[in-house]
C-alpha cells in the first residue's frame, strides 16, 4: 500500500479507524445481501442466522462503520486545521481498539446468544435500552460508546484548542459533539410508547437530517479547500449558510415523525413545512461543490477525489433531499409510513403499528 502523504505524524492514526471502517462496511453488504436473498429464499442459513438477527448486525454495522469514518476523518483533519499535532495518538490508538474488540463481541453476541439471553446477562433489566431498533446495542457497549466518544471528542478538542481555529474545525466539532450528545437519549426508554418513540428519533433523526449534516460540511470543505485553491473566505461563507439552513430544517423537521403517534395536531404542520425545506441544505451542498470546482485556482492530481466530492454531494440531495421531500408531506405521509417508500428513504418501518393504530 502506498504510504500515506500527511502534514503531520500523527495524522496516520486515522488509517487504523479507515481500514476498520471499511472493513466493517463490507459486513454491512454481506448481511444486506443475506437479508436480500432472504426474502426470496425463506430458510437461507436458518437457524443459524435468523432474518431479525441478520437485519440487526445489518443495521448496527451502518452505524460503527460510520463512527470509525467520522473519527478517522476528524484525526485527519483537525491536526492539518489546527497546524499542530494531535493532542493524544497514544489516546487515539487506544481507544480504536476498545472500540473495535466492544464492537467485535456486540456482533458476535448478536450471532451467538438469543437475544432475550443476551439482554438478561448485560443488565437490560436494571436498565432497559434494548430492542430499539439501531439502538439495540446492550447496555454494557452503549456505555462504551459514550465512554470511547468522550475520549475522542476531548482529544480533538484540545488539539483545536492548542493550535489553529478555523470555521471547518469548529462545525466539525459542533457536529461531533452534537452526534455525542443526541445518543444519550438512547438511554431513556420510558414504559409510554409516545415519548418512547419521539425520544427514538431524537436520536436517529437529529443524527442523520441534523448532526451527521455538519459533520457533511465540514468535511466537504476540508476536501474543496485542498483540491480546488478557492480563498477559504469563500469557502466558509458557503459552509455556515449550509449548516445554518441544515440546524433550521433538521431539527424542527423531525416533526414529520411524529405524525400519527399521539403528538399535537400541530406537528402535522410544523413537520409537513420544515421537511419540505429540508431539502435545501442538500441542495446547497450541490451547488456549493459544483461552484468550487468550476472557481478552481488549480488542477488537483487526484481528480477521484474531486469527483468523490461532488458526487457525494449530488447523492445526498437525491437520498436523502428529493427521496425525503416526496413522502414527508403530512397527507403523503399518512398513506406511504411504513412502506417501502419510508424504508427505502432510511426511514424503517419499524413504527409502522403505532401509527396505524393511532389514525385509526
Amino acid at each position: 500500500m502506498k504510504a500515506m502523504t500527511v502534514k503531520f505524524e500523527s495524522q496516520k492514526v486515522s488509517r487504523l479507524y479507515f481500514t476498520a471502517a471499511i472493513g466493517l462496511f463490507v459486513g454491512q453488504i454481506v448481511f444486506g445481501l443475506t437479508l436480500g436473498l432472504q426474502y426470496l429464499i425463506g430458510d437461507l442459513v436458518f437457524p443459524a442466522i435468523p432474518f431479525n438477527i441478520a437485519r440487526m448486525v445489518h443495521t448496527n454495522l451502518l452505524i460503527v462503520w460510520l463512527l470509525f469514518g467520522f473519527m478517522g476523518s476528524a484525526y485527519f483533519l483537525i491536526p492539518e486545521e489546527a497546524d499542530t499535532e494531535l493532542y493524544s495518538p497514544f489516546l487515539a490508538k487506544l481507544l480504536f481498539w476498545i472500540f473495535l474488540v466492544a464492537g467485535a463481541a456486540t456482533i458476535l453476541g448478536y450471532l451467538l446468544v438469543p437475544y432475550a439471553k443476551l439482554a438478561e446477562w448485560t443488565g437490560n433489566d436494571f436498565l432497559q435500552t434494548m430492542g430499539r431498533e439501531f439502538l439495540e446495542q446492550p447496555l454494557p457497549t452503549k456505555v462504551g460508546i459514550v465512554i470511547v466518544a468522550l475520549g475522542f471528542l476531548f482529544n480533538i478538542s484540545m488539539t483545536v484548542l492548542k493550535g489553529r481555529k478555523t470555521a471547518i474545525s469548529l462545525v466539525l466539532l459542533m457536529g461531533l459533539w452534537g452526534l455525542a450528545l443526541m445518543f444519550l437519549f438512547s438511554f431513556v426508554n420510558p414504559n409510554n410508547l409516545v415519548r418512547d418513540k419521539m425520544y427514538w428519533w431524537f436520536v436517529v433523526h437529529l443524527w442523520v437530517e441534523g448532526t451527521w449534516e455538519l459533520i457533511l460540511g465540514a468535511l466537504l470543505a476540508f476536501v474543496l479547500v485542498k483540491t480546488t485553491g478557492v480563498d477559504r473566505e469563500v469557502i466558509d461563507k458557503w459552509l455556515y449558510l449550509i449548516i445554518t439552513m441544515a440546524l433550521v430544517t433538521g431539527i424542527l423537521g423531525t416533526g414529520h415523525h411524529f405524525y400519527f403517534i399521539g403528538l399535537p395536531g400541530y406537528w402535522g404542520w410544523v413537520g409537513s413545512v420544515f421537511s419540505a425545506l429540508e431539502p435545501i441544505p442538500f441542495f446547497m451542498m450541490t451547488l456549493f461543490a459544483f461552484n468550487m470546482v468550476q472557481r478552481r485556482k488549480r488542477e488537483h492530481p487526484n481528480q477521484a477525489a474531486v469527483l468523490w466530492a461532488v458526487g457525494t454531494a449530488v447523492m445526498g440531495f437525491l437520498g436523502a433531499g428529493l427521496w425525503g421531500f416526496i413522502h414527508t408531506l403530512s397527507p403523503v405521509n399518512y398513506y406511504t409510513h411504513g412502506s417501502q417508500v419510508t424504508a427505502a428513504h432510511g426511514h424503517r418501518p419499524s413504527t409502522a403499528p403505532t401509527c396505524w393504530w393511532s389514525s385509526r
